[in-house]
């Protein structure tokens, strides 16, 4: 038979200790390593460290950068980690200007806002200055001498009610008809209280209705490749769709004398 090798208890013991030892070294650099980060983090948390360093702003056209962070609330002294961003975004869309913010956190120390701001679909023209309109009908502050060249001027519209519904169908129909569009006129008729005049940069006219307007105006592009070079009228798409020649003077003169 072999012989078996034989350790006796007072070799394995002090094995056993060292092994124990190596044990509780790695559990106390754990346990030290854990305390460390902690004292760490709240030492972070309370310092300048995790406050915000950088507001930073993308979207704005029309509302200033500035005008933006104030809104925010958001500055150099607020610590990151306690940036509410619902309450941030919720702050900045009080701007009348303003449909929709988001707020987002790039750490080490930025705030992102993201912004968008409501279009402005025309200009109403008031004791010779001109005004902004959004999407929703409302009525900018602001003045300016002159109109943007983004929107078309708005004439006419002293109701309210027609002038938001004007303002929904202009946002409703696409850029590059509406940027066709010089001029809109309200102009009601007694069978027609929605009737307008457009006064378009081609040169042409166009009546139309309100109620239908962002469904028909489309067309325009279409009717207009169809008449002929050098033509003037008036584009009816009111009560379906048909182009009224202008009469020359000289014929409007002729007519006038025979009637």
């Amino acid at each position: 038979m072999e012989e078996r090798k034989i350790v006796s208890i007072e070799d394995r013991i002090p094995k056993l200790k060292q092994s124990r030892r190596k044990k509780a070294n790695r559990r106390l650099i754990l346990y030290l390593t854990i305390l460390f980060l902690l004292i760490a983090t709240v030492v972070y948390l309370q310092s300048p460290l995790s406050n915000v360093r950088t507001v930073s702003v993308e979207g704005d056209r029309y509302v200033s950068e500035d005008e933006i962070k104030e809104l925010s609330g958001v500055t150099d002294q607020t610590n990151i980690w306690k940036v509410d961003r619902k309450q941030v975004e919720e702050k900045i869309e009080t701007h009348k200007e303003i449909a929709q913010a988001e707020v987002s956190r790039n750490l080490p120390s930025t705030v992102q806002i993201m912004v968008e701001e409501s279009e402005r679909i025309g200009y109403i023209q008031q004791n010779g200055e001109f005004r902004a309109i959004l999407e929703d009908g409302t009525e900018l502050d602001e003045t300016s001498a002159h109109p943007g060249a983004d929107a078309p001027i708005l004439v006419g519209f002293d109701k309210k009610t027609y002038l938001e519904e004007m303002s929904k169908e202009l946002k409703a129909l696409p850029p590059s008809v509406s940027s066709l569009i010089s001029e809109i006129h309200w102009r009601p008729q007694e069978d027609n209280p929605y009737q307008i005049r457009l006064y378009m940069n081609d040169g042409f006219q166009v009546q139309a209705s309100i109620r239908n307007f962002s469904s028909k105006m489309p067309a325009y592009p279409s009717i207009v490749a169809q008449l002929d070079e050098g033509a003037e009228g008036l584009i009816h798409i009111d009560v379906g769709a048909y182009f009224e020649e202008f009469k020359d003077p000289e014929e409007e003169n002729e007519d006038e004398t025979q009637g």
